[in-house]
């Protein structure tokens, strides 16, 4: 396995796991923002190409298996100072927003996903690692991340890698359809590097 920053060209991949680490949601948001007529998956591509933005490839590391895409982590700085929420953010956010600004500085790991047939092959654990070395290395002491309720198998690899749950938030549907029930803060301190 090897661990790489991602590039503008693994767009068609980053999409992928951003939408599977949240259950459709960005497509679904993707989809209401290209109307009928739009391709949802072009919107999410245009998004991960660009070199700047919290989606950016250039905030994203993939792990690779015999060459392969098989896993990916995304993140960044969190707001020291969260503003409040717009009035006119969809509802469907402002859970997920309401738990970002409880973690105020931390390095807000948004994507760890895997495609299905490279699950339970150590590469979740290992991108948490690489996710550990790189906020300490820009300075933050600790790591913030929110995952459904749903995610079982994803809630026992952070408890066994030692992020606590802070706080959770009932996810709020409007059109989406998910069988998750809430959202859950999860923190761990890390040691500046």
């Amino acid at each position: 396995m090897e661990i790489r920053k991602a590039r503008a060209d693994d767009a068609a991949h980053l999409v992928r796991f951003i939408n599977m680490a949240a259950d459709d949601l960005p497509l679904h948001f993707w989809r209401k923002s290209v109307g009928p007529d739009g391709d949802p998956w072009a919107l999410g591509r245009e998004r991960a190409v660009r070199a700047t933005g919290n989606f950016s490839y250039s905030n994203a590391w993939l792990a690779e298996t015999d060459g392969a895409v098989a896993a990916c982590l995304l993140g960044y700085a969190a707001e020291t100072e969260p503003g409040p929420i717009a009035p006119d953010m969809p509802p469907i956010f402002v859970p997920l927003l309401e738990l970002e600004a409880l973690a105020p500085g931390s390095w807000y790991l948004n994507v760890l996903a895997s495609y299905p047939e490279f699950r339970g092959k150590g590469l979740g654990s290992a991108l948490l690692a690489q996710a550990e070395i790189i906020a300490a290395a820009a300075g933050h002491d600790s790591i913030s991340l929110i995952a459904a309720d749903t995610h079982l198998d994803a809630l026992r690899l952070y408890t066994a890698r030692g992020y606590r749950q802070i706080a959770s938030r009932p996810i709020i549907r409007d059109d989406w359809e998910v069988a998750a029930q809430e959202w859950r803060l999860f923190t761990k301190p890390v040691g500046k590097g």
